[in-house]
């Protein structure tokens, strides 16, 4: 499959269709906030079909110099186990690689781990020499 990836903001019914697609409904119940957070993120990167459908996103939310928290990447449920998360991924991290941190929670499902490890992460509780911890709140 052919896709291009490029750093644009969709729109907003693209943005809705997307998530829906993989049923991250903390995200498409409140419409308004998926929009202005895909909006004030410090970097968005979508990948389109040949024929422009929006397939696969990923954002982050940083400062810029010390920190990039990537906060999503997904990829429609049709289009997935093509490599686009991967190429998505890939991506950003060339985009962030002055940035000293870069910070991703995921669900515990082996496959997340097999696949972030792939691209150079270590979990939390396995970075050395130091361990670290990591701590969350979600409301």
């Amino acid at each position: 499959m052919d896709y291009a990836i490029t750093a644009e903001i969709p729109t907003a019914d693209e943005l809705i269709e997307l998530y829906g697609s993989v049923e991250w409904t903390a995200y498409t119940d409140d419409h308004a906030a998926l929009v202005a957070a895909v909006d004030g993120s410090f970097c968005v990167l979508t990948a389109r079909n040949a024929v422009g459908k929006l397939v696969g996103l990923a954002r982050t939310v940083s400062d810029g110099y010390t920190i990039a928290y990537i906060q999503d990447i997904l990829v429609s449920a049709e289009h997935q186990r093509l490599g686009i998360g991967g190429a998505l991924l890939d991506e950003l991290l060339h985009r962030t690689e002055r940035i000293r941190q870069v910070v991703l929670l995921t669900d515990a499902e082996h496959a997340q781990r097999a696949f972030h490890e792939s691209r150079g992460f270590t979990e939390a509780h396995d970075f050395a020499p130091h361990q670290l911890r990591s701590f969350v709140r979600f409301r």
